[in-house]
């Protein structure tokens, strides 16, 4: 298994060498990433598409897409380095600290023996996720204080507990036979009387209308790991989100880069309802990067996301 600081590392090496060629074919200039702000994040991301007044405006949907899957399979390399670095996909438990907290994530390894079944054990992208969330709010960024939280996906809850910790009120969401470990998960690293948040558990199928409680009110936030792995699913998260979210609700969706045509799918289909923006990996926790993870903000493109830093006082 690779350390953190190996990861880290290796990500500045393949980033350096994509800039280095870049610069080598004369295309400095086309390298240039256009950046702005959601309005549910604080932190700066990387135009994919989809932004009122964007260069990419006049793009397509799928030409968009495709040129978010050129960059991220340049910069990143995702294939030349192993998968799970941060997990032990064989391990009967995770542990992990976080928020202040020791936390114990079980999982169930023989699952991964049923096809189509993920959710029972840690990927990377929930550890990558889990811990942006907990570095977001630390450097203040991000406010989950207060907030409806809705994770799509949870598999064993690891990202729904720290939103918990971090003083969201989450509601973890997953398939019904999934619900079992998940509930466990809850009880074990949440029943302690210091949570400053709450969670509780709810059967959620994609595609199917959502239960009234899951969008009255609307959630301030919907969450998402390793949620987009097969183009069959991907209209029906597509239209999941689009059921859970109002105008002012902002996703954040982190993804294993294990499959380029499924993510290009994905991006090309949300493009037509969505701003997508991407979190560049310096605005991730520092001890949990990998380039075998992406992370992107999602809003309504009603939502009216801010041009720039300097239209952050403007009205959306």
């Amino acid at each position: 298994m690779f350390g953190p600081s190996m990861h880290m590392e290796a990500a500045e090496i393949v980033h350096s060498a994509a800039r280095f060629e870049a610069e080598k074919m004369g295309k400095e200039d086309e390298a240039v990433e256009e950046i702005r702000r959601m309005s549910g994040y604080g932190g700066d991301v990387i135009v994919v598409g989809g932004f009122p007044a964007s260069e990419s405006e006049s793009e397509s949907e799928s030409d968009l897409a495709a040129a978010e899957i050129m960059v991220i399979w340049a910069i990143q390399g995702p294939t030349s380095f192993a998968p799970n670095t941060l997990v032990a996909q064989s391990s009967l438990e995770l542990r992990l600290d976080a928020c202040g907290h020791s936390l114990s994530i079980l999982q169930s390894p023989c699952s991964l023996n049923t096809p189509g079944v993920t959710g029972s054990v840690m990927w990377d992208s929930g550890v990558v996720l889990g811990k942006f969330l907990e570095h977001s709010v630390d450097s203040k960024v991000l406010s989950l204080e207060g907030k409806k939280i809705v994770e799509l996906g949870s598999g064993c809850g690891l990202v729904g507990c720290i939103a918990a910790l971090l003083g969201g009120n989450a509601v973890l969401t997953d398939l019904p036979d999934r619900l079992r470990l998940l509930k466990k998960n809850i009880q074990t690293n949440l029943h302690r009387g210091n949570t400053r948040g709450s969670a509780i558990v709810q059967e959620l199928v994609w595609g199917d209308d959502p239960d009234p409680d899951l969008i009255e009110p609307f959630p301030d936030y919907v969450l998402g790991s390793d949620v987009i792995y097969s183009e069959e699913a991907v209209h029906h998260l597509v239209k999941t989100l689009l059921q859970l979210c109002s105008d002012q609700t902002t996703i954040f969706l982190s993804g294993e880069l294990r499959n380029d045509a499924v993510l290009e799918y994905f991006l090309e289909t949300a493009l037509k309802d969505f701003a997508i923006g991407r979190v560049e990996q310096t605005q991730w926790h520092p001890d949990y990067r990998s380039h075998r993870v992406v992370l992107y903000v999602l809003e309504k493109k009603s939502k009216r996301c801010l041009a720039d830093e300097s239209s952050l006082n403007q009205s959306c």
